[in-house]
């Protein structure tokens, strides 16, 4: 079992240092009260070819939309990681927590990788502490979703977050 992954986000650098320890140039950072956004192309990876993400520490969520290439298209809205954020001056550091919560807005959300994060748990590479944690943040991720619709938007509005995104360009 692999420790958990960790990527960091170096605002006035503008890059994104991927779970792989490869550094990429990011096209955009926005920071909020509530967050940070990132947008980015996709470097080396047949399945897609941009992502944007938002990071949101006090809910300990990383919210991803990922623009798939051509034949690779998964049904789905948002991915959300579980994950520990921190700010390091400038930099953002993220530290991913096994489970995720794949989004279908307005139809479920259910949640995905337990397999790793049990694993991640029994050889003790996730502490039991960070693993409650995550249990907790995946628990809550989906009650809120579930109780307004599976609608993300609709879900963060009622915390006081408004989620924007880089428009895709129109399909030609």
């Amino acid at each position: 079992m692999h420790p958990p992954k960790i990527a960091t986000f170096d605002v006035p650098a503008r890059v994104n240092t991927d779970t792989k320890g490869i550094d990429r140039t990011v096209d955009e950072y926005r920071e909020t009260p509530f967050g940070l956004y990132m947008s980015r192309a996709m470097v080396g990876r047949p399945s897609a070819h941009w992502v944007q993400c938002w990071l949101l520490p006090e809910l300990g969520l990383c919210v991803t939309d990922w623009w798939w290439n051509p034949g690779h298209a998964r049904d789905q809205d948002f991915y959300l990681d579980v994950c520990d954020i921190r700010r390091d001056g400038h930099r953002w550091v993220l530290t991913d927590h096994y489970l995720d919560v794949v989004v279908r807005n307005r139809r479920d959300a259910r949640v995905i990788d337990v397999d790793e994060f049990v694993a991640a748990v029994a050889t003790g590479v996730l502490a039991p502490a960070a693993a409650e944690a995550a249990m907790h943040t995946a628990y809550h991720a989906v009650d809120g979703l579930a109780s307004h619709g599976h609608d993300l938007d609709a879900w963060l509005a009622t915390l006081g977050i408004a989620l924007t995104w880089k428009e895709r360009p129109a399909a030609g």
